[in-house]
């Protein structure tokens, strides 16, 4: 199976180039297709670590043109558990679509936090999404890249749609396409990607 991962842009990654015209190998997902809960199913950000059914929810803020062709500004809802536990931890924040020179709109975004959490932000990335139909059942999923903050380490999630794991043949090409991005530490990150529980 052949995966397309393009580079993270100079918007989380500093030091790579503005004009990043490698975005064009990936379209933008629609936001029909963005939208709706996702489980992060795999990652290398040590914040999940010790974490179960980790969901991240995305809908239009209230009162979007969703009729346009731009992709709205995104309620974004984050859930959680610590491994074993029954109580569900929650973060909320806005994710806004963000034009970087040569990306389609859609694939970069800045997130600030709701509430007490209005001070933290960090910017992130679609790098690949697609439909993993090596699986019993078709399951979408989503590569995403976030920056480095003040509290977290530059990081890879890979989010599906369904609480199903991904085919060996789907997550091994999701790796070894990262892992031909060396020169931007997606290898690296792509080889500490751990599996997150959902139960």
């Amino acid at each position: 199976m052949q995966i397309t991962i393009r580079p993270p842009s100079s918007h989380t990654l500093k030091g790579s180039p503005a004009n990043a015209s490698d975005g064009a190998s990936v379209p933008a997902p629609t936001y029909d297709w963005i939208s709706g809960t996702w489980h992060v199913s795999y990652s290398s950000l040590p914040l999940w670590k010790g974490k179960q059914n980790v969901r991240i929810s995305y809908k239009a803020l209230a009162g979007s043109d969703l009729t346009s062709v731009k992709m709205p500004d995104l309620d974004d809802f984050v859930e959680y558990q610590k491994q074993g536990a029954t109580k569900t931890s929650t973060v909320s924040g806005i994710s806004r679509p963000v034009q970087v020179g040569g990306l389609p709109e859609g694939l970069a975004y800045a997130w600030r936090g709701k509430g007490l959490l209005m001070i933290a932000s960090s910017n992130w990335e679609i790098l690949a999404h697609g439909t993993d139909t090596a699986a019993a059942e078709p399951n979408d999923f989503v590569v995403t890249y976030f920056g480095k903050t003040l509290f977290t380490p530059a990081g890879l999630d890979i989010y599906t749609r369904t609480t199903s794991s991904l085919s060996d043949v789907t997550l091994n090409a999701i790796k070894a396409a990262l892992e031909g991005q060396s020169e931007q530490g997606l290898g690296t990150l792509a080889k500490s990607m751990f599996e997150i529980p959902r139960v």
